[in-house]
């Protein structure tokens, strides 16, 4: 998650580039943000896979399967604090513009408020009943003293997670980007360093690691909230006031955030989904073992995901200036570009997957394990969606730079929810265990079809509107 907040600061400065946006070689414009974006976003998303690493060699598959059932948690979560963050950066900015600081400052105050209690009410809950939610997580009966030690460590770092998450859009709101994007480094930095010491040299087992990735998000967490209640600038948190009049005008502002930062959550809440359902079908007909190698191939799905993401923001800000512009052909030109760019990008992945899946699942456990023996064989299988899967969330961000939310958000749902989850119960029915490695080819396949429908009708509307005139 952290590469996200990267790749805002780039877009921004690129859309403050005009002249260059509107002017140069679309080929050039796009070559040279995609790159960096690129890199940036796999570099943050490398610190997950060796913290997955680390617990494959130091604990085995059985833990990277107790860490997997968890991780939806952590990803709903995140997505919160990214809702309110990106809402609460919005509506404070608007405040800011018309010189209302009080208002931006009580703004901030509210978000922090409101992701503290949607943090800790829950978390509370959890650690009360820790056998009950690692059962509801999908957990056996082998893996639930696993979960259990892993989770009564790791739930703490939920509403660290959402202080972040909304730390960083106010920081950067306030003239900090560089402190922003140090909170992110130093809490990835700060869980990959004591994730060696506590799972290595001290033997903590998943207490470690569950405690080495609580307290680098709980530094990262504290440093932004020290420097918004003590160095800010502008947006200082402000008193909130109790009054009955204060609280309604706080729910409808909580609210307006809410919808305006959707997306972020529908994002995140995409990829919960893709992991929990997974981990119950998964357990249901491969065992504990079965959930293990989907741990390991969900330690790279985020891989995937950033190469994707990075090709849409890479687009947006050249899609959106020139549409803005009325520029039409620089539009279709980018987007052709980026289509270009995720089909390739999907086809390398696949053949990397489909090629050596005995050296990607080595790097996390010996391949002589038999989690590690159903992650060779399902690779190939579950590869066969990158193509679509990075085609799709390039063409999401297409409709997002066009301000076509409905589209975006219709396809955002159909990805993530309604062509998934059936997937996932259906395939392996029909065709057996494979059909669990395959339920997200499916899925990305159906949405891709859908918007090769979407496009087919446009370009008949488009051709009746010229008859018509």
């Amino acid at each position: 998650m952290s590469g996200f907040f990267v790749i805002e600061d780039i877009g921004y400065t690129m859309k403050r580039d005009a002249i260059d946006l509107g002017t140069l070689n679309v080929s050039t414009l796009f070559r040279k943000y995609f790159v960096p974006t690129l890199f940036g976003m796999l570099s943050m998303s490398a610190v997950t896979a060796v913290d997955g690493i680390y617990v494959g060699h130091g604990i085995g598959s059985d833990g990277i399967a107790a860490i997997n059932i968890c991780i939806p948690l952590l990803m709903l979560f995140t997505g919160v604090g990214l809702m309110v963050g990106a809402g609460v950066s919005v509506v404070a900015s608007i405040h800011l513009s018309r010189g209302k600081i009080e208002a931006a400052r009580i703004n901030v105050s509210q978000a922090l408020l409101f992701v503290t209690l949607v943090g800790l009410v829950p978390s509370i809950l959890m650690m009360a009943y820790p056998s009950g939610t690692a059962r509801l997580l999908g957990a056996s009966e082998y893996l639930t003293p696993l979960v259990k030690e892993y989770m009564l460590w790791f739930i703490p770092s939920l509403l660290f997670q959402m202080w972040c998450s909304v730390c960083l859009f106010i920081i950067r709101l306030d003239g900090a980007p560089k402190l922003a994007m140090m909170c992110n480094v130093l809490s990835a930095l700060i869980t990959v360093v004591l994730g060696y010491l506590f799972i290595f040299p001290l033997g903590w087992g998943l207490k470690g690691a569950a405690l080495a990735a609580t307290l680098g998000l709980l530094i990262g967490s504290v440093t932004g909230l020290v420097y918004l209640f003590c160095f800010a600038k502008t947006l200082r948190p402000y008193r909130v006031k109790w009054s009955i009049k204060s609280m309604r005008l706080s729910f409808r502002n909580l609210g307006y955030q809410c919808r305006i930062g959707s997306s972020a959550l529908l994002t995140e809440a995409t990829m919960a989904v893709l992991m929990f359902v997974g981990n119950h079908m998964f357990m249901k007909y491969l065992g504990d073992n079965g959930v293990g190698a989907f741990g390991i191939a969900c330690y790279y799905t985020p891989f995937v995901f950033m190469v994707g993401n990075a090709i849409a923001q890479s687009a947006q800000p050249i899609i959106s200036y020139n549409f803005g512009l009325g520029h039409r052909n620089r539009v279709r030109t980018t987007e052709r570009i980026a289509l270009l760019t995720a089909v390739v990008c999907g086809v390398v992945l696949t053949a990397a997957f489909s090629l050596f899946p005995d050296i990607l699942v080595g790097l996390f456990i010996n391949t002589e394990n038999p989690a590690a023996r159903m992650a060779i064989e399902g690779f190939p299988y579950f590869s066969a969606a990158f193509v679509f899967f990075i085609f799709n969330l390039t063409v999401i961000g297409y409709y997002q730079s066009l301000e076509k939310m409905r589209h975006a958000t219709v396809l955002a749902l159909l990805r993530g929810f309604i062509f998934l989850i059936p997937s996932f119960i259906l395939l392996p029915k029909a065709i057996g265990a494979h059909g669990i490695w395959l339920a997200l080819c499916l899925s990305e396949l159906l949405t891709t079809l859908t918007i090769a429908i979407i496009y087919g009708i446009s370009v008949l509307k488009h051709k009746h509107t010229s008859a018509a005139n």
